[in-house]
């Protein structure tokens, strides 16, 4: 079932669905807010028990994690264990871990040695205001702490919390996260039609992936879910890295928090400089529906997903 273009709030419309993942009566769906909220809390009250003498490194690392933004990927999680009866409050642990470790990647990507960025989110850069290398061990920090969190306060059977650590381990490995980086520092070959998107599903869809998987496993979603989810999450993640490179040609660096116009000044292959931005705007628009039709397929209650997805493809920063 092919969804409704949406309007430009934030917000859309879809058909009627004999599955409890859509809606029968076409109500709007928007962003789920009071999930971001609730993320907001938690992360203002996290404390690393650190000696005295290494609180300026917390500071860092706090003024990063800090800085706002919709927390999608958190969010992601918590929508979809949601979804499957999970209350988001179980699960805020693995929410805020998710969130340390994509604020970490932010933190390394704006290093000189990288996008040598000055602005994220609006605010001077970590490594502009801490130092290099204040910021380099600041997001090594993050990355630790997240699975300490993890580990000591998630709730769940020992089972489920070795699968939720497995996934986020292997979204942000090689095989993930880090290797999408390297690849795309490296260069990726203009002869082989699919690194692109290859590049962008390890360096960006795989952590998305990976938020909705370890939701579904937090919930304790039948297994049979699980595929339909991922179909979901990897269309997710694809739509955000387009949208991501159409709002570095067409956004404002007021809107975005960031330079807009990164990706020419670094003379980075994205999906407007390869396609145009006219077909990158047809690929997101197909990659929301895609995205969508494959939730319509889950079980679960699935509004909030839809809200996200709708707000990945209308958002301008």
């Amino acid at each position: 079932m092919v969804p409704r273009r949406m309007s430009l709030t934030n917000k859309t419309e879809f058909r009627g669905s004999e599955n409890s993942g859509a809606l029968e009566d076409q109500e709007t769906l928007s962003y789920p807010e009071e999930l971001t909220h609730l993320l907001d809390g938690y992360l203002e009250e996290l404390d690393y028990g650190e000696d005295a003498s290494v609180s300026p490194l917390s500071e860092a690392m706090q003024y990063s994690l800090l800085a706002g933004g919709k927390r999608i990927r958190p969010v992601l999680l918590m929508a979809t264990g949601q979804a499957f009866g999970r209350e988001p409050a179980g699960m805020l642990p693995t929410a805020a871990a998710l969130e340390m470790i994509h604020t970490y990647s932010l933190i390394h990507d704006d290093l000189p040695a990288f996008d040598d960025d000055e602005l994220r989110r609006g605010k001077p850069t970590c490594h502009v205001k801490f130092g290099e290398n204040t910021a380099i061990l600041a997001g090594d920090a993050l990355f630790a702490e997240a699975f300490r969190l993890i580990c000591e306060r998630q709730q769940g059977a020992a089972a489920i919390l070795l699968g939720v650590i497995r996934e986020i381990a292997v979204a942000t490995g090689v095989n993930g996260m880090v290797g999408g980086q390297y690849l795309d520092v490296s260069g990726i070959s203009e002869s082989q039609p699919d690194s692109l998107k290859l590049l962008h599903s390890l360096k960006t869809g795989r952590l998305i992936m990976a938020c909705v998987h370890c939701g579904a496993l937090l919930a304790e979603a039948p297994g049979q879910e699980l595929t339909n989810l991922r179909d979901f999450a990897a269309e997710l993640g694809l739509l955000f890295q387009i949208k991501d490179d159409i709002l570095d040609v067409v956004g404002e660096t007021a809107l975005l928090g960031k330079e807009a116009g990164a990706d020419a000044r670094l003379d980075r292959r994205t999906y407007v400089s390869v396609y145009g931005l006219e077909e990158a705007e047809r690929l997101a628009l197909k990659s929301r529906d895609e995205a969508l039709e494959a939730l319509d397929r889950v079980g679960g209650k699935t509004d909030a997903l839809a809200g996200i997805t709708n707000y990945i493809y209308e958002r301008q920063s």
